[in-house]
């Protein structure tokens, strides 16, 4: 699991969720350099103003979510799917999802450290600067991770394509998923763990 804080978040998802979009877009596409707030990596996206809306609200809602559950493990899954007619007929306009690949982000969001301190209490001097040197230090570490996480997503989207279905020019269909308020987390995990069955090609991101 990826352990982060939940200032850590938005950054964090942004850079996987738009990094396999764009490796899985065959549109034509304008493609656009994006630096991350809190680390020093750049990653792209495909320019498109309703798919970052559609990234950032489902960012946002995980992290109401996990405002709401701290210290909790959860995961964000990006599905890929195709419509089919369930029963091809002159009657019948039934459509069926049939999920081709899937991708699951797994995440611990943990409470920074020293939060939990009484704020009357003044931390000496030297153990705020500790704090701010474990914190920098903790975020290089997931700055690899992050750049090695990109680099395996590059190297499955380019060398896995023969499951992907023939497709007009457009942005495949998909879904984004996390778990909201109204979920229990059983009921939510039991959905998705349907869906990734129905994938023969899931990948986990941790």
């Amino acid at each position: 699991n990826w352990e982060l804080e939940p200032l850590e978040i938005k950054d964090v998802l942004r850079c996987i969720l738009h990094t396999i979009f764009f490796h899985r877009t065959l549109t034509l596409v304008r493609p656009k350099d994006v630096d991350c707030d809190l680390f020093e990596i750049t990653y792209v996206q495909c320019g498109l103003a309703e798919l970052e809306k559609e990234v950032d609200e489902k960012i946002n809602q995980f992290i109401a979510w996990a405002e709401k559950h701290p210290n909790r493990k959860s995961q964000v899954c990006l599905s890929f799917f195709d419509e089919k007619n369930k029963h091809p007929g002159w009657f019948s306009s039934k459509t069926e999802r049939v999920y081709w690949e899937q991708w699951f982000i797994n995440l611990h969001v943990t409470s920074p450290k020293g939060q939990g301190k009484s704020r009357g209490s003044k931390a000496p001097a030297n153990t705020k600067g500790q704090a701010l040197e474990e914190t920098s230090s903790r975020r290089d570490a997931l700055s690899l991770l992050i750049q090695e996480v990109l680099f395996q997503i590059i190297n499955y989207a380019n060398e896995k394509k023969d499951h992907i279905p023939p497709i007009s020019d457009r942005i495949f269909n998909h879904e984004i998923l996390v778990p909201s308020s109204s979920d229990s987390v059983f009921g939510w995990n039991a959905d998705v763990l349907r869906r990734a069955l129905s994938s023969g090609h899931s990948y986990s991101l941790n």
